[in-house]
């Protein structure tokens, strides 16, 4: 991590931990890094975190706690990188973190032997974009700068509106680890969802989906209580075990797919430094056109 820093105006006459924690957002333990394991200048002499400064100084703070450059040979696409984050596309059958099983095939792992942040996590069967930070201290910063995030699914039916707001509680299912169902004791949960196409030979959607709350399965799970399965869906989809229903053709869409129709397409975030609004867009992946076509999502 290196930050330089030209003292603006409004930081003359203070103290250099108060310009961390107001100008870069860093908190006491992350100063207390850099004072005693790092490196604090300015204009090229050291200085301590309680000396002031005035404007037009030239700040230099730096502390040896990043994962250097992603490997170039990984085979994910990166849209975006350097010393403080990187913007990849996650390809649909790959994890986001290292689990049991998946120690060496993991998204973050293929991607470095370093240590990396994940500041968001997409199911493993979900494609689509994903924010990555190098060290901790740009992992909080994005998260505290905001986010927004947007999905695209191909569900099952249409809609009754081509617009709305899915407001629904959800809790983990008892005696299962993994699916979750709306309940009136779950956690709150907000969707919002807006069709983007409807195909009425297949009676699928292509739907929007923005996530006010972040729980597991979330739209997953909303779009079925509203009898919209995603599809392709194992775990939520009408030829699921867990939760069947009878949807006329689903059968050879499910096979033809092969995993859930949900995509990461949209992401806008603030660089954790210069805090410079970032915006990253992704097209429908193939598998996905092969069931509704290439529909254009990037306008």
């Amino acid at each position: 991590m290196k930050i330089d820093y030209v003292i603006e105006q409004q930081y003359n006459d203070r103290e250099i931990r108060d310009i961390l924690k107001e100008r870069f957002g860093m908190s006491n333990n992350m100063i207390k890094r850099i004072k005693l394991y790092g490196i604090m200048d300015i204009n090229g002499v050291h200085k301590r975190v309680i000396d002031k400064v005035r404007s037009g100084d030239l700040m230099h703070a730096e502390y040896e706690d990043d994962a250097g450059s992603l490997k170039t040979d990984s085979g994910i696409k990166i849209y975006y990188e350097d010393e403080w984050i990187a913007v990849c596309e996650k390809p649909s059958g790959i994890v986001t973190h290292p689990t049991h099983g998946h120690l060496d095939d993991s998204l973050l792992t293929i991607l470095s032997d370093s240590r990396l942040h994940p500041i968001m996590r997409l199911d493993r069967e979900t494609s689509g974009i994903i924010a990555i930070a190098k060290n901790g201290y740009a992992h909080d910063r994005v998260v505290r700068l905001g986010m927004n995030k947007k999905y695209v699914a191909i569900v099952y039916g249409r809609y009754d509106k081509p617009e709305g707001t899915i407001d629904k509680p959800i809790k983990r299912r008892p005696n299962s680890v993994m699916i979750r169902d709306v309940s009136p004791d779950g956690h709150p949960s907000v969707t919002h969802y807006r069709e983007i196409f409807y195909d009425n030979e297949k009676d699928i959607s292509l739907v929007e989906f923005v996530l006010e709350t972040g729980r597991c399965h979330q739209i997953r799970v909303h779009s079925l209580s509203e009898g919209h399965p995603l599809v392709g869906d194992g775990l939520y989809g009408p030829n699921s075990k867990d939760n069947p229903t009878d949807i006329e053709g689903s059968d050879e869409l499910d096979k033809k797919i092969g995993r859930q129709s949900l995509h990461a397409y949209y992401l806008s975030l603030r660089h954790p430094v210069t805090e410079e609004e970032m915006v990253f867009k992704s097209g429908l992946p193939d598998d996905m056109k092969s069931v509704i076509g290439d529909i254009d999502i990037l306008r």
